[in-house]
């Protein structure tokens, strides 16, 4: 009789049954569900799709440009671009490492005063973006500004031949101002890890003759080593993307070549082609950290967590080590914060006008929008993965969540040219068929910011509700199915209010993100629409940051929201905490 029944094509022994149908029920053998449930499957196929398809239409546009110049652009400009790119990518790397893990280690396993205070305050020069701190840094260090003219009043000097001093706009100014502002990535991770972590195994350490600085060395960095390469790729993503900084400092890097091959040659094709080639240092960057620790596996030797035990310093190592700690606050936060502050006090009366509220309406709106799209579509893929975990969903949604990796410049032109391609055949066929021109109906418009935001944030949002939809048990899934309720009843009823908190942080962290987001909003904003990312960007172009600071200064005052987040999520992570 089994063998017969056309929904079983299996031995008894995968049998389960299935109170509401009152039947067996095979799990594994029928690919795609009946009924309500095949609106999850297949919805959640359509947005890891369409999430996926400007990545796939860069790849398309360089294989097949319209016009080929890469042989012009191999021989001729791409060798500089690669270079500044990898001496960039090099220099920040070990600057965020090394003010990243330092920091991480001493605030979490140094006893110092003001451990609370630095727990949170590593984490603030995140909330500035790091072309406001280039704009800032630029405006006190250059020729004109307060830090030479201190210089030549105090000793007598006439003119800049008198005196050397070091040019910020440069590739080692650039290095400096992105290590500051990135490093935080590599510090919440490695506290995160040095939290984690056992405190037998240190004690073994100690036992077997190592001090603070060996048992560091030789255990806990051994032990941290993954969450501190994640940190350090991020950060380097990070510079990838970045391009008010390396534009204000002259720094031919990967993206500024889209930007002059794109709007500068109007050559779409070429700009995609070198979009590809930051593709594959990104695919490059991903594979070699993972091939790199293949055959390494990282366990706790307890599951017994005690109190971390906080060495004790001596007077010399004491003051390296809030030095450690304070400098990369001071010169990452303080210092622009206390600029912005000082400027938008000095020229509120310039800033504050009918523009800047223009501005910030659009930005919220634009980031409001990205935020409840990608929130949205999040929820939407992890719920429907949680319901039919299958490797081609999963497959689908991890090539979806490869956005965030993928740099603001390159991300535009795959929204950009498939959205312009659709417009441009809408409005033949209309005038063919009607006489009537429908225009710009999706490139050219706020939609395509939003698309493109909520592409290249969308494994934000999926990482915290997937980590939060992991902690509800299945079981509650299962008595919600046997009391007859249906999936969306059983995501609205059960699921939504135990994740909210999840969703809350992610609509903080993609709302913050959008805020700050450049390269994209610059290709992809429509005529006459500013955001304050814009706004700041030209008019500190301009040489006008004391009329942007009070842009830049809402801007980070908006960013230190995910930083107490972050910071209060870090302390309470590891086990055993107690508030």
């Amino acid at each position: 009789m089994l063998a017969t029944h056309p929904d079983y094509r299996t031995s008894a022994a995968s049998e389960t049954f299935d109170p509401l149908k009152s039947r067996p029920l095979v799990r594994s053998m029928r690919w795609w569900p009946q009924g309500q449930s095949s609106w999850w499957l297949g919805g959640a196929m359509v947005i890891a799709l369409l999430v996926a398809a400007p990545i796939v239409a860069v790849v398309y546009l360089a294989l097949f440009p319209t016009e080929n110049i890469w042989p012009h652009l191999a021989s001729t400009m791409l060798p500089r671009y690669l270079s500044n790119t990898f001496i960039l990518m090099i220099g920040v790397g070990i600057g965020v490492t090394l003010m990243g893990v330092s920091s991480a280690w001493v605030v979490t396993m140094c006893r110092l005063p003001g451990k609370r205070f630095f727990e949170w305050a590593m984490l603030l020069p995140m909330a500035v973006p790091a072309y406001i701190v280039a704009y800032v840094y630029t405006d006190l260090l250059e020729y004109a500004g307060p830090v030479q003219g201190a210089i030549r009043a105090w000793f007598g000097f006439q003119n800049a031949r008198d005196y050397w001093f070091p040019d910020i706009r440069t590739k080692g100014g650039a290095i400096i101002v992105l290590s500051l502002t990135l490093y935080p990535y590599v510090y919440m991770l490695a506290r995160a890890a040095f939290l984690s972590q056992s405190v037998c195994v240190l004690e073994a350490a100690r036992v077997l003759g190592r001090g603070p600085w060996n048992a560091f060395v030789t255990v806990a960095l051994p032990l941290a080593r993954p969450a501190i390469v994640v940190g350090v790729i991020i950060a380097l993503m990070e510079t990838l993307n970045d391009f008010g900084t390396i534009d204000f400092f002259a720094v031919h890097t990967l993206t500024a070549g889209i930007f002059n091959v794109w709007l500068g040659m109007g050559n779409a094709g070429g700009a995609a082609q070198i979009a590809l080639t930051m593709l594959v240092v990104v695919v490059v960057l991903i594979v070699a950290e993972r091939y790199s620790r293949r055959r390494q596996r990282f366990h706790d030797t307890t599951s017994r967590f005690q109190e971390l035990p906080g060495y004790e310093l001596g007077l010399g190592a004491k003051t390296a080590a809030l030095l450690v700690c304070i400098l990369p606050i001071v010169l990452g936060f303080v210092i622009p914060a206390s600029v912005l502050i000082y400027y938008s006090i000095g020229y509120f009366d310039q800033s504050w006008t009918s523009d800047f509220f223009e501005f910030a309406r659009n930005s919220l709106l634009v980031s409001g929008l990205a935020t409840l799209m990608a929130v949205s579509a999040a929820l939407f893929l992890a719920y429907a993965l949680r319901l039919f975990p299958k490797p081609a969903l999963r497959a689908c949604i991890r090539l979806a969540s490869v956005g965030y990796a993928v740099p603001g410049a390159v991300l535009a032109i795959g929204v950009l040219v498939p959205f312009a391609g659709l417009d441009n055949a809408v409005d033949a066929f209309m005038r063919d068929h009607f006489g009537i021109s429908t225009g710009l109906l999706l490139s050219g418009t706020i939609f395509a910011i939003v698309f493109a935001y909520s592409v290249r944030f969308m494994a934000v949002s999926y990482g915290s509700i997937e980590a939060a939809l992991g902690k509800v048990r299945p079981s509650m899934d299962d008595a919600a199915r046997t009391l007859g309720e249906t999936p969306f009843g059983t995501l609205k009823r059960i699921h939504f209010p135990l994740v909210r908190g999840g969703i809350l942080a992610a609509c903080v962290l993609v709302f913050v993100d959008s805020m700050k987001e450049l390269p994209a909003t610059l290709i992809l904003r429509p005529f006459n629409f500013d955001t304050l990312a814009t706004h700041v960007y030209q008019y500190a172009k301009d040489e006008m940051i004391e009329q942007a600071a009070l842009g830049a200064l809402t801007i980070v005052l908006v960013g230190v929201i995910p930083v107490v987040m972050l910071s209060r999520a870090i302390s309470r992570s590891r086990p055993g905490h107690r508030n």
